[in-house]
């Protein structure tokens, strides 16, 4: 347990990851509402929207809407996610955004054909051109990610040494433009991964990278987002992707059931308990996930937002005796 972070990062990417899967009936601003009201938890980093194209993702056709629409808070960071040049572009244009440039490969080469219709190494030439892009654009590269890291739908279980690999490759491509990529992103995008398997994958980069910092994405279809985010904890990894109530899901998973990532207000709520500082107002984010709810009209997998932090409890009990 002595790897413990004392304080982790949490990016908030419910907004984005929510809204692309929901209905594309959801008004513009009611995303709006739910990003302003996530702006005064005290999260940093809010994932907004996807630059993608509305005909295959409809849900975020207004995504130059909404961050127009975005009652932007001091330090706080509002980003997109684009998948090609012309997403970019897209994010670039809005103007208001966080721009950080993020390189990204595909463990699993059948997931990568149905997310982005490319070869590995049509995957691993792109990401030349969008350094060359980023560059042109005076956005750095801080961010690495490789999708599908702990198993895949399609071609099933990931040998850890091939995401080491991964890493690997996108450090090099990196250094070969003069850019230095500040953290590496692994992402359960299918749910796959297991605490044991957490340990296994992380420590395996670790053993190769051990000054590169980590992050987790960590997808909760099967229900293991918040042992898995314990997992990363014990590991030392002090950076997570989170969605408020559980909000999301990817809509090229081939999964019917496949939900969004691990629940923000669930993983503020243990590490609170575990004496890990977030920065996040529990209380708050808590009505988030309640408002969350009532905008896409049927239930979240969030747990917390129902059963609420224990200060109240302890107050009363306090109380009593």
């Amino acid at each position: 347990m002595s790897d413990l972070p004392k304080k982790i990062i949490i990016n908030e990417e419910g907004p984005r990851e929510g809204f692309q899967i929901e209905s594309a009936e959801i008004p513009t601003r009611d995303k709006i509402e739910l990003i302003n009201m996530l702006s005064e938890t005290g999260v940093k980093h809010i994932q907004v929207v996807s630059f993608v194209n509305p005909k295959l993702v409809p849900g975020m056709a207004d995504a130059e809407a909404v961050v127009a629409g975005i009652k932007m808070k001091p330090g706080v960071d509002y980003t997109g996610l684009w998948l090609n040049q012309r997403g970019f572009e897209r994010a670039l244009a809005c103007g208001r955004l966080h721009m950080e440039g993020a390189l990204t490969l595909y463990s699993s080469t059948s997931f990568l054909k149905k997310n982005q219709n490319r070869t590995p190494q049509q995957q691993l030439d792109a990401q030349h051109d969008l350094i060359r892009l980023y560059q042109k654009n005076k956005v750095a590269v801080k961010r690495g990610f490789i999708s599908t890291a702990f198993g895949c739908n399609f071609e099933g279980d990931i040998e850890p040494l091939h995401v080491v690999d991964l890493v690997s490759q996108l450090l090099e491509i990196a250094e070969e433009h003069d850019e230095k990529i500040a953290r590496m992103g692994l992402g359960d995008t299918m749910a796959w991964a297991t605490p044991e398997s957490i340990k296994r994958v992380v420590g395996a980069v670790r053993e190769k990278h051990p000054d590169l910092p980590l992050l987790l994405h960590l997808h909760d279809t099967r229900g293991m987002g918040i042992a898995n985010a314990y997992a990363g904890l014990e590991m030392g990894v002090d950076a997570y992707d989170a969605c408020v109530a559980g909000l999301g899901g990817c809509p090229f998973a081939g999964h019917k059931g496949a939900s969004g990532n691990v629940c923000t207000e669930d993983l503020v709520f243990m590490c609170d308990e575990m004496g890990i500082e977030t920065g996040i107002d529990l209380g708050r984010m808590i009505e988030c996930a309640t408002f969350a709810e009532q905008v896409v009209k049927h239930p979240l997998p969030g747990s917390v937002m129902c059963g609420g932090s224990l200060n109240k409890f302890r107050s009363t009990a306090l109380t009593v005796n």
